[in-house]
């Protein structure tokens, strides 16, 4: 008969990197060994990813319940099939979060394995390119918009996946010109500490939506908050960690924190345009980064906001403005991503949105299955499609011309798997405050 498995914390129970038992290998399993138990027992989050219900077929089908022997092949299986959406962390109700005796973060579990997988193996070219946004970004600027070209040749796009992994048929960001740090240079938005919010912009805006970053200034500027802009600002480390590069996310969090403290020191609030980098300023850095870092970390993590967060939460001050020139006038359909969903701070920008006059928001809580790079690798590609499956059927069914997401990853998912690219909620308020129009509402007859 095999002997019971406790849910409570092992010996080698660690979600903190700085401590030698993270690394430990013995302590990882034990704590793995106890994951496996509580989550086959509870079977509560069967549908978010295709880890659970690969872990409970091994145990089911091959182990007879019995998941002390599943051997590390089918571990790594049950890990590599993770994409840190971070829902079954939301919905658990065993988390340090709920602060529950059995401690159990699936999560962060991963993310040691994974780190403790990258330190004994080290990384493959794909996880080294997809981890450092800016250095890849940079190369293809230096390039004059080939590299835009070349991610739509197919025959470029088969070596591609062929070298490193990058699924083929992968809708990709195109990388803009000119960077956003460059513009707001030019515009003089770059501005000593002193200002009430300082921006930051995420990597994705830098490099491939810097339009995005204008509008999120041009709403909070709208509204009369004074937004400071910052050079030199790095990726937030998230692409970087969640192939288990630790060394490589304290590196960009250090040079971060070195930019931004001294605005955060005078008063000002960090506004990161992408939840899963607002999740890792403000949840993530603090128990990842070691030392003074941490302690550093935490003061910037007080001091993090979403942009819309932020806006709402002057809506009631008289420099909150509502002179929108122009509304889409119907439904807008809204994806809630899921790292805001991990953060607990509401929908903000869905709140906003119904500040729009003839405007009504229809919600959909579904991962779209994107999940950083995950759904650009070969291996992601496909159940990136299956993960999102609910959230595309559920935002074609608000049958709205308009859809909002506060995550630029989650609309090219969309764009791709659901024909439509959702606009940013603020966004879409600086359309309303330009006067520029919105499509027509969609009729029992199609589109009007």
């Amino acid at each position: 008969m095999t002997t019971p498995i406790s849910y409570q914390p092992t010996d080698g129970l660690s979600y903190d990197p700085s401590q030698a038992k993270y690394w430990d290998a013995a302590s990882l399993q034990k704590e793995v060994t106890r994951a496996f138990e509580i989550c086959h027992g509870c079977r509560m989050c069967f549908k978010y990813c295709d880890s659970f219900p690969r872990l409970f077929t091994f145990v089911d089908e091959r182990h007879a319940g019995d998941v002390t022997k599943l051997d590390a092949r089918e571990t790594a299986e049950v890990f590599d099939a993770c994409f840190q959406c971070k829902l079954c962390e939301v919905q658990c109700p065993y988390t340090p979060r709920d602060q529950h005796a059995f401690q159990l973060d699936f999560p962060k579990l991963v993310h040691r394995f994974k780190a403790v997988r990258a330190k004994k193996d080290g990384l493959p070219m794909r996880d080294r390119v997809l981890g450092d946004p800016d250095r890849a970004a940079g190369l293809a600027r230096a390039s004059f918009g080939l590299a835009n070209t070349m991610n739509r040749v197919q025959l470029h796009r088969w070596f591609q996946e062929k070298l490193l992994g990058i699924h083929r048929e992968k809708l990709l960001p195109e990388f803009a010109p000119a960077t956003f740090e460059r513009w707001a240079e030019q515009q003089g938005k770059v501005k000593p500490p002193g200002s009430e919010a300082v921006l930051f912009q995420t990597c994705y805006v830098q490099h491939n939506e810097p339009n995005l970053g204008r509008d999120v200034l041009e709403v909070l500027e709208k509204n009369q908050i004074d937004v400071a802009c910052v050079t030199g600002l790095q990726c937030c480390g998230m692409p970087a960690w969640e192939h288990g590069d630790l060394a490589g996310l304290r590196a960009k969090a250090r040079a971060n924190l070195d930019l931004l403290l001294p605005y955060v020191e005078r008063g000002a609030k960090v506004l990161a345009i992408n939840p899963t980098c607002s999740m890792m300023l403000r949840r993530e850095w603090k128990e990842l980064l070691e030392g003074t870092d941490r302690e550093r970390a935490e003061r910037l993590a007080a001091a993090t906001m979403d942009p819309s967060e932020y806006l709402w939460s002057i809506r009631n001050e008289p420099r909150f403005s509502t002179e929108f020139e122009s509304s889409p006038n119907g439904p807008i359909a809204y994806h809630a991503p899921c790292h805001l969903r991990a953060q607990a701070v509401g929908f903000k920008g869905r709140d906003l949105l119904k500040k729009l006059p003839g405007v009504t928001v229809e919600l959909v809580m579904e991962c779209c299955g994107h999940d950083g790079t995950f759904a650009m690798t070969v291996e992601g590609f496909e159940p990136s499609q299956r993960a999102g499956a609910n959230a595309f059927s559920g935002m074609k069914g608000a049958r709205a011309a308009v859809w909002a997401t506060d995550c630029p990853l989650a609309a090219l998912q969309f764009q791709q798997h659901a024909g439509t690219k959702p606009l940013h909620p603020l966004a879409i308020l600086a359309r309303a405050y330009r006067g520029d129009p919105f499509p027509a509402p969609i009729t029992d007859g199609g589109a009007a």
